[in-house]
């Protein structure tokens, strides 16, 4: 049954605590699960993605445990030569545990549900091959079949589609027989390359780099078990951003400025909207008193186009942000849906070429909208929402729960500053 929330308009003030990556903790967790012995991991959430990826790891072989506020992860003893597991919803995990299986002798069926099903999976098909691998999809999407182990190779991989199986090469080819080197043409997304190598390093692993997008991976390495800790998640960050931006006297706690993380590119684009960035101690808010129509490019974070549509939507003018073709794959087809659901607010958006235009005036109508079981939907629109000129309801308000199961919680606790519609 889909959950349905109604978000009041007005202004709500407050400190929210970011939560967990969910791509900084998958990662996270799968190079602990190669690694003999035990890891601990902290900063880790609850999000859906974060249960598949462990739930995973421990059909493979791992031991999860919780002590105090560590997460105990024992490396896989013995990598078994035949598994069935499942991915829930992530399409990271899926591309990263497809990759990982097929570094190991054996047979493994790799699965995952909701809209996961839609995504396409032909790379893992078509690209395996050159590492001596198989694997057998069903028309291009899931379940699949996949026959290891792999072997050490030099190879041309096409990084046009998703940086994520790309991730799931550099985690995978260390652990095969031979030296690998990946030359990646038309790589998008760079910076969460930049953040698996990162979680590569901390667990052991070396990988060279030669620019501008080759890499050169030694094989037969061994991942070292550590400690480490979750970045917390720029992405779900970027709502409560653009939620100060628009006029919310709220702050961000738990933010780190040094993270490898895309999204924290919303810095540079918030200053294009003409928005201060205030940083205070340990959080960060944003001044958007001037904020003005912008144009920004989020070709290599695509993830931050719903939060920028309400951002756009709250300014008067036309914004164009471009990148919009990355978002066909996602948990909906994000362009489409974008342009439906604030259209159904009163707000145009045209979807020309590679490019969103967001026609803002500033004023946002009440309706009932879908997010279309697309977490980063539904929490676009309950930001939008606090700016309407009446209450917007929301369907699918459940599907926060892939990456931010306590968004409501958290809006919820802000207090309300004034219940006047401000613009």
């Amino acid at each position: 049954m889909s959950m349905i929330k109604q978000v009041k308009p007005g202004l709500r003030g407050g400190v929210v605590a970011i939560p967990a990556s969910k791509s900084d903790a998958q990662r996270a967790y799968l190079a602990a699960a190669l690694a003999p012995g035990k890891s601990t991991i902290t900063g880790w959430g609850s999000s859906n993605d974060e249960h598949a990826m462990l739930t995973a790891i421990i059909q493979l072989g791992a031991t999860v445990s919780i002590e105090e506020d560590e997460l105990i992860i024992e490396g896989i003893p013995h990598f078994p030569e035949m598994a069935v597991i499942s991915a829930g919803e992530s399409g990271l995990g899926i591309r990263l545990l497809s990759m990982v299986c097929a570094a190991h002798k054996g047979v493994f069926s790799v699965t995952g549900k909701g809209s996961l099903a839609d995504r396409p999976m032909a790379f893992v098909e078509t690209h395996l091959p050159l590492f001596g691998a198989k694997c057998q999809t069903t028309n291009g999407k899931v379940p699949l079949e996949i026959h290891g182990p792999m072997y050490g190779a030099t190879a041309r991989v096409d990084g046009s589609l998703s940086s994520q199986f790309i991730s799931g090469l550099l985690m995978a080819l260390p652990l095969v027989d031979g030296n690998s080197e990946l030359q990646v043409k038309q790589l998008i997304s760079k910076p969460y390359i930049d953040m698996t190598l990162q979680t590569l390093e901390a667990f052991g692993i070396v990988v060279r780099t030669k620019p501008p997008s080759t890499y050169i991976i030694p094989g037969e390495q061994m991942y070292h078990a550590t400690h480490y800790q979750i970045d917390a998640d720029w992405s779900s960050a970027s709502y409560w951003l653009v939620a100060a931006a628009i006029g919310h006297p709220v702050a961000l706690r738990g933010l780190r400025l040094d993270s490898f993380q895309a999204d924290k590119a919303l810095m540079s684009f918030l200053q294009a909207a003409n928005c201060q960035v205030i940083f205070k101690e340990d959080t960060i808010s944003v001044d958007g008193s001037s904020r003005k129509a912008f144009q920004v490019d989020a070709t290599d974070c695509p993830d931050l186009f719903p939060a920028l549509v309400t951002l756009a939507a709250s300014c008067e003018g036309t914004s164009v942000i471009s990148g919009a073709s990355r978002l066909t794959y996602k948990e909906s087809h994000r362009g489409l849906t974008l342009q439906s659901e604030f259209g159904k607010l009163g707000v145009k958006i045209d979807l020309i070429e590679d490019d969103m235009h967001i026609h803002g005036t500033g004023i946002i109508n009440g309706a009932l909208v879908d997010s279309h079981n697309d977490h980063r939907i539904a929490m676009c629109l309950a930001i939008a929402a606090t700016l309407a000129n009446e209450v917007v309801e929301i369907q699918g308000a459940e599907s926060v729960a892939k990456s931010y199961p306590d968004f409501w919680r958290d809006l919820e606790a802000l207090e309300f500053v004034s219940e006047n519609l401000q613009n």
